[in-house]
């Protein structure tokens, strides 16, 4: 009996743990997938060391990291001299658009999926955007993954000849913190290989960014050992 052929997806993998748990959904579900990292100018650039650690941990077929220059525009604390926020309530964090918020990154990053996609013959893109814990990026809403995906679907050569349309998935969207990292650990996640502070120390986390801060607090919510590496100076 002839053996089904796996179908192929761009998974977007910065070495969080959001995308680290969306990177093992994909393969859950049985998709050969084809990971994507971008080298755009963050200062967490340690997180790429991560994604490379995931991507040997999941056996990925292929994995791209991509150079490009978000710094050339700035306007954000992960790409220009502007200060992290710290030590901040739930309350701050979602008064207004965090100064974390990196312009167009989604849009951007989703287009270079969706390139790699064509090449590849890839009729899915996944994509770890989250609505609850980061309702301040505009880029990380229904909404714009709804527009995107029908833009994205009319620029396809594949799909103006009538081929099979392009599909984004979001599968953690909806979920909390806490929910992701349940799913993820059940999926066999090892979070202690994945990184998410927006100003690291040393390529250590924080403990006191906005990310830093909701990555622990849903372990404390999921009730399970946070592994995250903090440096020696985080009082837990």
């Amino acid at each position: 009996m002839q053996k089904t052929k796996q179908p192929k997806a761009v998974v977007l993998l910065s070495g969080g743990l959001d995308s680290a748990t969306t990177l093992a959904i994909a393969k859950d579900q049985g998709f050969e997938v084809f990971a994507m990292s971008f080298n755009y100018g963050q200062r967490q650039s340690v997180e790429l060391e991560s994604a490379r650690n995931l991507v040997k941990a999941f056996e990925v077929r292929e994995h791209r990291v991509v150079d490009i220059d978000l710094r050339a525009f700035g306007g954000s604390a992960l790409t220009a001299d502007i200060d992290v926020p710290k030590s901040r309530d739930e309350a701050e964090m979602t008064a207004e658009i965090p100064v974390t918020y990196v312009p167009a990154r989604n849009t951007i990053f989703l287009s270079y999926a969706l390139a790699w996609s064509e090449v590849l013959e890839a009729k899915d893109i996944f994509i770890g955007v989250n609505a609850l814990d980061y309702s301040g990026y505009p880029d990380c809403r229904p909404e714009f993954i709804a527009a995107y995906t029908k833009t994205a679907n009319l620029a396809l050569a594949a799909t103006v000849d009538g081929g099979q349309p392009l599909r984004v998935h979001t599968p953690l969207i909806h979920l909390k913190k806490s929910e992701i990292i349940h799913r993820g650990t059940r999926l066999g996640v090892d979070y202690s290989l994945t990184h998410s502070c927006y100003d690291p120390i040393d390529g250590l986390a924080c403990g006191a960014c906005d990310s830093c801060i909701l990555r622990r607090r849903g372990f404390l919510e999921a009730e399970l050992e946070d592994t995250t590496r903090y440096h020696p100076s985080v009082k837990h």
